[in-house]
């Protein structure tokens, strides 16, 4: 990971999208201080494409995609996207898996959360939960006792043998049935929503995060950044940043705005 003051003047200028995790890389300590709320505005004004890519629940995103200056919201690690079209006055809700499928998977879920539980003392179901439409998240530090790093894998290893899809964020262990994860619909959206094939345009794009769930982002685009705190979660990872900011969270997302705008 090379410093963000690395990032070339070129390369930034490029820069027509911003994506971006929400927990820890926006946040910090888990608030939404008004310096990273003011970033996404200055980008979304600057006529930035800016979309959160997050683990949260539907019920989040749904707030996070009418009431934040965003393009839209992928959200449960790709289980769908949700977009306010305010042109339109038409609000976009498109999901991975259709609504039977869905709800056939949510309770296997319910008897996977159990065995978690039951193995990993200290762990909790996370408190936003009852939000979700399709992933199981486990709490290993939002709301609990921060647990070590050998039983969050511990939590990704039992989820993984359910035949779940395991991802650690910075605060959660979300698991689902399928393939999908934060790029695979991030790309289908881009294609669907925008006429942006990201494929061909990986390097007008900005990804913005901080934890292992982040990893298939920081692989596809060069120009990954990680808030400093990636650093706290980087034994759990494999695929790494090109670029990191000097500061945390929220203020690290602040810094990382500052350097696109400056480059236009």
């Amino acid at each position: 990971m090379r410093p963000l003051a690395e990032f070339p003047l070129a390369a930034r200028r490029a820069i027509r999208g911003v994506l971006t995790d929400i927990d820890d890389t926006l946040t910090l300590d888990g608030q939404l201080p008004a310096v990273a709320y003011a970033a996404l505005e200055r980008l979304h004004e600057a006529g930035l494409l800016v979309v959160p890519v997050t683990g949260r629940p539907a019920g989040w995103c749904d707030h996070i995609a009418r009431m934040w200056p965003v393009d839209g919201v992928v959200g449960e690690n790709g289980a769908f996207w949700f977009r306010h079209d305010r042109q339109g006055s038409k609000f976009v809700k498109r999901y991975v898996m259709g609504d039977e499928e869905r709800a056939l998977r949510r309770a296997r879920l319910g008897v996977i959360a159990e065995r978690v539980l039951r193995e990993v003392p200290g762990c909790a179901i996370a408190s936003d939960q009852p939000y979700r439409e399709a992933d199981l998240a486990i709490d290993f530090r939002e709301d609990v006792a921060p647990l070590p790093m050998g039983e969050v894998a511990r939590i990704v290893e039992i989820m993984q043998s359910e035949g779940l899809t395991a991802k650690a964020s910075s605060i959660h262990v979300n698991g689902w049935f399928g393939g999908y994860d934060k790029l695979s619909t991030t790309r289908l959206m881009m294609r669907e929503e925008f006429a942006v094939d990201l494929d061909a345009a990986r390097d007008a794009f900005v990804f913005a995060g901080d934890s292992p769930n982040d990893q298939p982002m920081f692989e596809f685009f060069p120009h990954g950044v990680g808030v400093a705190n990636v650093r706290d979660m980087e034994e759990l990872m494999t695929r790494l940043p090109s670029w990191v900011t000097p500061s945390r969270g929220s203020h690290g997302f602040a810094e990382l705005a500052e350097a696109l705008l400056d480059a236009r």
